[in-house]
């Protein structure tokens, strides 16, 4: 692997033998993980902004997937105009989408 150089599952080539393909990528604004291991300020820093991320979204599916559970029960009757009340089906729907909240939720936590 003189060549190719495998660092945290991705593989970068080195500047000898790839110039351009290095080239691109340092305008892009691509950076190395350094080879000790060491883990860099902007992985961490997206790891953080992608748990937030997951979290709010899983929260917010969960609380959807509540509401429509209740609405498609007929437990929950607001708005009282929605085509949702006493419609079994959403609550099916609803129960799909509290789960995907949830492993949402555990993912961030994860």
């Amino acid at each position: 692997m003189s060549e190719l150089e495998e660092l945290s599952g991705f593989a970068t080539f080195s500047k000898r033998s790839y110039p351009r393909l290095q080239e691109g990528a340092s305008r892009l604004g691509a950076r190395h993980q350094p080879s000790d291991g060491r883990i860099n300020e902007l992985t961490v820093s997206g790891e953080k902004h992608m748990r937030t991320v997951l979290l709010v979204v899983g929260l917010l599916a969960l609380a959807m997937g509540l509401l429509w559970i209740g609405q498609g029960t007929g437990t929950i009757k607001w708005p009282q105009t929605s085509f949702m009340i006493n419609q079994i089906q959403w609550a099916g729907y609803g129960v799909a989408l509290a789960a995907l909240g949830l492993i949402f939720i555990w993912q961030a936590k994860r």
